[in-house]
């Protein structure tokens, strides 16, 4: 990464000088990057925007206006350790979004993978792990500790409680309360959550075939229709689905799951 292609900040932006950024970065009027953030290739930093280190931020990126990225998180044992916050590549985060640093009590560290798509007013907590082409729709928030699965979605006013895992290709309906763990591939919906099916049509665009998603089918039904506790389902499912390798995921999410699943 190159780190002296400044040609791209605005005039009336304020960009500390021990900041880092790559080749083509654009700061927009009225910004502030602080000390301790890089900032990778091709990133855009619209106007209004704070970023705040320690925080990394990958190639193009796109955030918009009034968002606050890296700021210390909201936790009261927090005394100003140099926690950090770190972003993938080709990730939009629109506008009014929040995305705090870590904590020393976890990580350390708050990380946004690559090809996610935050909508207005999302809020993602200290410590929380977003993984890989997400959708957090507008006003979605993540409370601390958090971790979100590639390709989930989260339907717009959805709040998560910390600790929860929400696996991979799974779905939350907007307005939902997310008290439990969501299984990978599960749609949810309500307050709090409660589960719904596969997400067929999401893993159909996905391209999924046919038989994996119709032992995704069976597999709902042993966690959810045959009234076994989650270590007999995962029992099952090893038993019964040891060639499908998309079931593993299902499985994965199932034994981590330290808050219980939604039921």
């Amino acid at each position: 990464m190159a780190t002296n292609d400044w040609s791209g900040v605005h005039p009336q932006a304020i960009v500390d000088p021990s900041a880092r950024l790559g080749d083509n970065v654009t700061v927009g009027p009225w910004s502030y990057v602080g000390p301790d953030v890089e900032i990778g290739d091709g990133t855009e930093i619209l106007s209004h925007v704070v970023v705040k280190g320690p925080t990394v931020i990958g190639r193009n990126n796109r955030i918009f206006q009034f968002s606050s990225i890296g700021e210390e998180c909201q936790d009261k044992k927090y005394a100003g350790e140099p926690t950090t916050l770190v972003i993938g590549d080709n990730n939009v985060i629109r506008e009014n979004c929040t995305i705090h640093r870590g904590t020393v009590q976890d990580r350390g560290e708050t990380r946004i993978g690559s090809g996610n798509l935050l909508m207005a007013y999302v809020h993602v907590a200290h410590d929380c792990i977003v993984g890989d082409n997400t959708i957090l729709a507008n006003c979605a928030t993540l409370a601390g500790h958090v971790s979100v699965g590639d390709f989930a979605i989260l339907g717009g006013g959805t709040m998560v409680h910390q600790f929860c895992h929400i696996g991979p290709h799974s779905m939350a309906a907007g307005g939902s309360i997310v008290l439990k763990d969501i299984p990978a591939y599960v749609m949810a919906s309500g307050q709090s959550a409660e589960p719904h099916g596969m997400n067929v049509e999401g893993l159909k665009r996905r391209g999924f075939s046919k038989e994996v998603l119709l032992a995704l089918r069976r597999a709902y039904k042993v966690i959810y229709r045959q009234g076994l506790t989650t270590e007999q389902a995962v029992e099952e499912l090893e038993k019964s689905y040891s060639d499908v390798a998309e079931i593993r995921p299902l499985i994965d999410s199932l034994r981590g799951a330290h808050r219980g699943i939604i039921r």
